[in-house]
């Protein structure tokens, strides 16, 4: 069951009291949504894993410096959104492919359908491929508000709050990826629309 904010905040208190179980009961509700978001911007799962890890133990050290003026996954979410990036900037290697972000989610992406059409499997292989590209073009900024608003499901004012930006930067930053994404898949979509 998911928590309130109220109770996220009780647990705050309480981890910051010393209650191992309190913080705990945080890593639990949130590492799933987290491991989402780092794999946004990871090469694969073990590296996600470990910014994930690495979050948690920076959110955990600096539980004193969350004010509460925000929900306690707003605050989260930012430090594992900056250290997925941190970890990126220093590996200064390409994003996770399309394949190995799915898979990250527990989504297989193998075909289990030997029967399928063979132009069909090259085409959504391309497809993929083509969507990476798109997504690595985007600058950091803009991939994090998409990441958030698309996989993790956040409105526009949670993602304002989780980033500490102005909604309309949000709006902005999120319209820019869309319309990004449209125009290099384009192809895609015109031939999704003939079939």
């Amino acid at each position: 069951m998911e928590r309130s904010p109220d109770e996220d905040a009780a647990l705050v208190r309480a981890a910051r009291a010393g209650e191992e179980d309190a913080f705990r009961a945080l890593f639990e509700k949130y590492k799933e949504r987290a491991l989402g978001v780092a794999s946004r911007y990871a090469r694969n799962r073990e590296d996600a894993l470990d910014v994930v890890q690495n979050a948690f133990i920076k959110a955990f050290k600096r539980l004193d410096d969350f004010r509460g003026e925000s929900h306690f996954s707003h605050w989260f979410f930012r430090i594992v959104a900056n250290a997925a990036i941190d970890a990126a900037r220093q590996r200064k290697e390409p994003q996770a492919s399309y394949d190995e972000a799915r898979e990250s989610e527990g989504v297989s992406v193998r075909d289990d359908h030997p029967e399928r059409d063979p132009a069909r499997a090259a085409e959504d292989s391309e497809l993929r491929q083509a969507y990476q590209q798109a997504l690595g073009e985007l600058s950091p900024d803009h991939r994090e508000v998409f990441a958030l608003h698309i996989t993790q499901g956040l409105q526009y004012r949670e993602i304002a709050q989780t980033l500490d930006i102005p909604i309309g930067t949000v709006m902005s930053r999120l319209h820019y990826a869309r319309k990004h994404l449209q125009k290099t898949l384009r192809r895609f979509l015109a031939d999704e629309n003939t079939r």
